[in-house]
């Protein structure tokens, strides 16, 4: 009874997107944070720029720095991957834009601005809005959508807080818009309860589903409806055989990625 209840909301408080509006998603495997490996640093233009080379769509990573500008950067904090410590956000954009980024002398952290000029429409790309609950939603939201103005290309915005799809949703709805979701090895009645009331929430185009879930009867079921599903992060050959059986579009790294390089 539940489960049919279930059914009936999503069709009323999460209808699926335009089957055109999404199309472009499916049949891509995703550079997770680019191209990178020795020399090419996690969501560095090096890295960038080799999965444009090699014809891989990108994945990266969107924070706000200290003035309001979108970042490319992962950690809240700098101390992984420069030589720099402190947050992120507590340093402004210009000063972020001097700091090299470990494993490359001539990567520096990126604007979203830069990533956008380098990719121009040759690849999609799908770009992760990093939140904490203190995240002031429009302003992160906001950052992301004038650096996105006038960009021609496949691009769409994803989070795991369905409060960034929403407001996708609200204010710019014709830029596509993804939840991430993990089931974290939870599938009680609560745990799936939880998974439906996102969705409706979120109100996305398309879910990012984390790979060892899958496959999923939630995913599965949202998949059916019309709403693509991507599958992160996919780091081996059998992840990827997983992913390319039950989703639309791998976000993959490391040996899962070199495998569709060899397909």
């Amino acid at each position: 009874m539940l489960y049919l209840l279930s059914i009936l909301l999503d069709r009323l408080l999460a209808p699926p997107p335009q089957a055109s509006k999404v199309a472009w998603l499916k049949g891509v495997t995703y550079a997770h944070r680019g191209l990178h490996g020795p020399g090419l640093p996690e969501n560095a233009l090096s890295a960038f720029a080799a999965a444009i080379e090699a014809g891989f769509g990108i994945e990266c990573d969107v924070q706000r720095s200290s003035d309001g500008q979108a970042m490319v950067f992962h950690d809240w904090e700098l101390d992984r991957l420069t030589a720099e410590t402190g947050l992120v956000i507590e340093r402004s954009a210009a000063k972020l834009a001097q700091i090299r980024i470990i494993g490359n002398d001539q990567d520096m952290i990126p604007t979203l601005r830069d990533l956008l000029d380098l990719v121009a429409g040759r690849v999609p790309l799908l770009i992760e809005v990093k939140t904490r609950p203190s995240t002031r939603i429009p302003a992160i939201c906001l950052a992301v959508r004038r650096m996105l103005e006038g960009y021609r290309g496949p691009v769409a915005v994803m989070s795991f807080d369905p409060r960034v799809s929403r407001w996708f949703a609200r204010h710019s709805s014709h830029i596509v818009r993804g939840l991430v979701m993990s089931e974290e090895g939870s599938r009680t009645l609560f745990a799936r309860t939880r998974r439906h009331m996102m969705l409706w929430r979120a109100q996305p185009d398309f879910l990012a589903y984390d790979i060892t879930d899958m496959p999923s009867r939630f995913a599965g079921a949202q998949r059916r409806r019309g709403f693509p599903v991507l599958t992160w992060t996919v780091n081996t050959p059998d992840l990827m055989d997983r992913a390319l059986k039950h989703g639309d579009g791998p976000i993959a790294e490391g040996a899962g990625i070199s495998k569709a390089a060899r397909s």
